[in-house]
């Protein structure tokens, strides 16, 4: 048994238990935190991190076609994508061993081990480690989500886990989900001249981004050389000698067959495997906890955020509950729970699509306006060549800001601006008197303001 008691146990260390553990040191509480791997968690060292990694890489990939095009030469048969997978890893460790100094520094107490039974006010580990404390934080993050009949290997049969592991490029690539994890993995393998085929049960890529949004992704990967197949789902799966069948559930029954397949249907939280019984913790039907406007439990002193909540499970949006939770642990005003219409998300492909807010309504509404403007009437993305997607708002008669949704280069960094707009109360009238830098992708965003009152001027 640990002979310390602390006041705040957490459990994984991933972007939401080590933004937790550093919080409540700078808050006076003695924290430790319990951790089965490596510190940084799924997203740092087999997610968010090394996958932006393996963009990068592929973007510069990418761009020796433009040097054919000033007449240098360049030869992309001696590509080696051992060396590109294990630049990604660097980063993950580099960044890991950072994230085990924050905690040293901050005096957070960094236990392995796994934790398997939670009661109020103990955590007993795999090898019988009793840990004790006065408040407990689950974060303990999430699992890519199985299919029956697709189990993966992480040979043949892949995860996310399984791709970034991978050193060697196939021919051929079956991705099965169109979500975020499908499309970033798509453009990378097909970057690096991978065959890909992307399959989706829904009837559009990106279900979850605005429509306009989703088909202007698919438009530009369709035209990079990715395949899509819509509104079908994956009936079987066959393994064979030298290649892995998938057969649709089409009338056709058709057959894709290639040399890997990847299963990106989303991401299931880490629940199944801790012990919750001798607590109070509400459990929904999908394995996720219910809690409260500070992220507490059924069980008073058991706080719990990240992927194993029903949220949105993304990074920033655990380091933001941490914060909130172990605030609120420590007697300090705190805000209340994450506003979900304030949440932005990122796919990294390229162009790249960023959202946050009110999607445009499926039907017609007098009390609803939607702006837009495309990016082949910027002049910086068309000086240098990426003048694909757009920037589209939702706004309120007032020109209040419900929404906003960008595809197009450097869209994850552009949304900003509009989710501090909306966040601040800005207008959409306010933003478009606003004088951006000429050129700059962000006029894009003043145009599109403009636009909400028949203004914009290179439309």
């Amino acid at each position: 048994m640990n002979n310390t008691t602390y006041d705040l146990i957490i459990i994984g260390s991933g972007p939401g238990g080590y933004v937790g553990a550093i919080r409540a040191s700078q808050l006076g509480l003695k924290s430790c935190i319990i951790e089965k791997d490596k510190a940084g968690g799924v997203c740092l060292n087999v997610g968010c991190i090394p996958t932006k990694a393996l963009v990068e890489r592929a973007e510069i990939f990418n761009s020796l076609s433009e040097l054919k095009s000033m007449g240098i030469r360049t030869d992309k048969s001696e590509l080696n994508y051992a060396k590109v997978q294990k630049k990604a890893q660097t980063a993950s460790t580099r960044l890991s061993k950072g994230i085990s100094f924050l905690l040293e520094k901050n005096k957070v107490d960094y236990i392995q081990g796994e934790a398997r039974k939670i009661e109020p006010s103990k955590v007993t580990l795999d090898d019988g480690t009793v840990i004790t404390g006065t408040y407990i934080l689950l974060a303990t993050g999430s699992s890519p989500r199985a299919i029956p009949g697709f189990e993966t290997d992480e040979d043949r049969v892949l995860s996310s886990t399984g791709m970034l592991a991978m050193t060697e490029l196939p021919r051929t690539l079956t991705i099965l989900g169109s979500g975020a994890i499908g499309i970033e993995f798509a453009y990378i393998m097909n970057s690096f001249g991978v065959k890909v085929t992307v399959v989706e049960l829904l009837p559009r890529i990106l279900p979850l981004e605005d429509r306009e949004i989703s088909e202007a992704i698919e438009a530009s990967l369709s035209k990079q050389g990715i395949k899509f197949i819509k509104g079908t789902g994956a009936e079987r799966m066959e393994k064979k000698d030298d290649a892995v069948d998938i057969v649709l559930s089409d009338e056709e029954k058709t057959v894709l067959s290639a040399d890997k397949v990847l299963v990106a249907i989303g991401r299931k939280p880490n629940t199944d495997r801790i012990d919750l019984s001798l607590t109070d913790i509400s459990i929904n039907s999908r394995g996720f906890i219910e809690t409260g406007d500070y992220y507490e439990t059924g069980e008073k002193n058991i706080f719990a955020i990240g992927d194993i909540l029903p949220s949105a499970q993304l990074a920033h949006v655990a380091s933001m509950e941490a914060e909130i939770a172990v605030a609120h642990i420590a007697g300090k005003v705190t805000v209340e729970r994450i506003d979900d219409t304030e949440v932005p998300s990122a796919v990294y492909c390229e162009p790249q699509a960023a959202s946050f807010g009110m999607k445009e309504p499926e039907e017609e509404n007098a009390e609803i306006t939607v702006s837009r403007f495309p990016f082949t009437g910027n002049g910086k993305a068309k000086a240098t060549g990426h003048s694909e997607g757009l920037v589209k708002i939702v706004s309120d008669k007032e020109g209040h800001i419900l929404g906003a949704h960008i595809a197009g280069r450097n869209a994850s960094e552009m949304i900003h601006e509009l989710l501090l707009a909306k966040k601040e109360g800005i207008t959409l009238d306010r933003l478009a008197e606003m004088i951006h830098v000429h050129p700059s992708l962000s006029e894009s965003i003043m145009e599109a303001s403009k636009e909400a009152y028949d203004g914009a001027i290179h439309l």
